[in-house]
């Protein structure tokens, strides 16, 4: 699965990267450089970022899952509890 970012937040990470060179480096980064940077993160480094937040989704889910037992559970045959 590709990651892919809406035009905006490309082109304000693109922003980033080049602000992030102009800090950094001695030469800034143009666009073309900064969106080819930008490009190979998503590709190369981008999926192991998504499978960790698809990780600490699906955790955050079980999580809940099992709380439903305890929050949800209705007692069964109370009187029959109460008489026995």
């Amino acid at each position: 699965m590709a990651i892919e970012l809406k035009k905006d937040d490309y082109d304000e990470a693109i922003a980033s990267i080049q602000a992030y060179a102009a800090e950094n480096f001695d030469e800034p980064m143009g666009n073309i450089a900064a969106g080819a940077l930008l490009d190979f993160v998503l590709a190369e480094v981008g999926p192991s970022i998504y499978n960790l937040g698809v990780k600490a989704a699906q955790e955050r889910i079980q999580a809940r899952a099992m709380d439903l037992d305890i929050e949800l559970q209705e007692e069964e045959f109370p009187l029959s509890r109460r008489i026995g």
